[in-house]
C-alpha cells in the first residue's frame, strides 16, 4: 500500500471516528485524530497480526496505553477485518461491549487500558517474557504526552532499559495537548528525547502525520539491545480545521452541524487526493 493509498484510508478512517463518536455522544475526537495515522501504518506496515494469527504465540503485540483514543483504534480495527465496520455504531450503548476504552471482550485488542501509565508496565512484561522464551515477536505501545506525566512509566522505562528489551517500540502521541491545556503548562516533560535517552532507549524524532517517516521509524532494526522511542510529533484533532490545536476537543463531541462540516472538509481532501494520484 502506497503512502497515498494510506492517506485516502486515513480520511475515510477519520470520517468513521467521527461518525461513531457522534453516535456514542462521547469520544476523545482531538487525541483520536492525531495518533490515527499512526495506528493507519502501525495496522497496515508494521504489525505482524491479523484477524486469523491474533491466537497464535508468535504474533506482534500492540497495547494501546492512551486507552482514552479508542475510537480511533476501533476504527482501524473494523477496517483490518477484526469486527463488522457496522459495530462502531454501538459503541457506548446499552449492553455494547464497546466501551470508551479498550477491553479484551473487542477481537484485535490485547489490553484491558485506560488508566494511564499502565500500558508500558504491561508491555515490559510481555518484551520480557519474550526475551526469557526466544521468541522474536516485538511488542508496541502507544502512550500520550500528557500521560507522561505517570510516574509509573518512567519506572518501566527505566526496566527497560535495564533489562536490553530492544524488542520494544513506544511511540508518543506528541500533540502537547492534554484535557486541561498545553503540556507544557500542566506539567512540562521537556526534553522528551534526553529524557528517554539518559533511561538507556534509542529515541527517534518524527512526524506523526508523515507515512515514509513513521514507516521508517518503525521497520528499522532496533539498535542492538536499547528499547525504540519513537517521538511522533502530532497535531491534535488533525484533519479538521476547526478542531486542529483546540483543547476543548480533547472530549469534545460534535454537533450534527459540526459532524457535517468535518465530513465535509474530509471529502474535499479525499477528492484532492484522488485528482492528484
Amino acid at each position: 500500500m502506497t503512502d497515498r493509498e494510506l492517506q485516502l484510508k486515513a480520511v475515510h478512517l477519520r470520517q468513521k471516528t467521527l461518525e461513531a463518536i457522534y453516535e456514542a455522544g462521547a469520544g476523545h475526537t482531538g487525541g483520536g485524530l492525531s495518533c490515527l495515522d499512526i495506528l493507519n501504518v502501525l495496522y497496515n506496515r508494521i504489525l505482524k497480526v491479523s484477524p486469523e494469527t491474533f491466537g497464535s504465540p508468535t504474533r506482534d503485540r500492540y497495547v494501546q496505553s492512551k486507552g482514552h483514543s479508542v475510537e480511533a483504534l476501533y476504527a482501524v480495527l473494523a477496517d483490518r477485518g477484526y469486527f463488522p465496520e457496522a459495530d462502531l455504531k454501538t459503541i457506548c450503548h446499552y449492553k455494547s461491549h464497546y466501551v470508551g476504552h479498550p477491553t479484551r471482550h473487542i477481537p484485535g485488542i490485547e489490553m484491558n487500558t485506560g488508566a494511564l501509565g499502565h500500558g508500558l508496565p504491561i508491555c515490559i512484561g510481555m518484551a520480557l517474557a519474550a526475551k526469557m522464551d526466544g521468541a522474536a515477536f516485538r511488542v508496541f505501545t502507544l502512550l500520550g504526552d500528557g500521560e507522561l506525566a505517570e510516574g509509573s512509566n518512567w519506572e518501566a522505562a527505566m526496566a527497560a532499559g535495564h533489562y536490553d528489551l530492544d524488542n520494544l517500540t513506544v511511540i508518543i502521541d506528541h500533540n502537547t495537548l492534554q484535557i486541561s491545556g498545553h503540556t507544557r503548562d500542566v506539567m512540562s516533560n521537556e526534553p522528551l528525547d534526553e529524557k528517554w535517552r539518559a533511561f538507556g532507549w534509542a529515541v527517534k524524532t518524527v512526524s506523526g502525520h508523515d507515512y515514509a517517516a513513521l514507516t521508517e521509524a518503525l521497520s528499522q532494526p532496533a539498535e542492538a539491545g536499547k528499547p525504540t522511542c519513537v517521538i511522533a510529533n502530532t497535531v491534535k484533532g488533525r484533519g479538521v480545521s476547526f478542531m486542529e490545536n483546540v483543547a476543548k476537543w480533547h472530549h469534545g463531541v460534535p454537533s450534527e452541524a459540526e459532524l457535517k462540516q468535518a465530513l465535509a472538509e474530509l471529502a474535499a481532501a479525499e477528492a484532492t487526493l484522488k485528482g492528484a494520484l
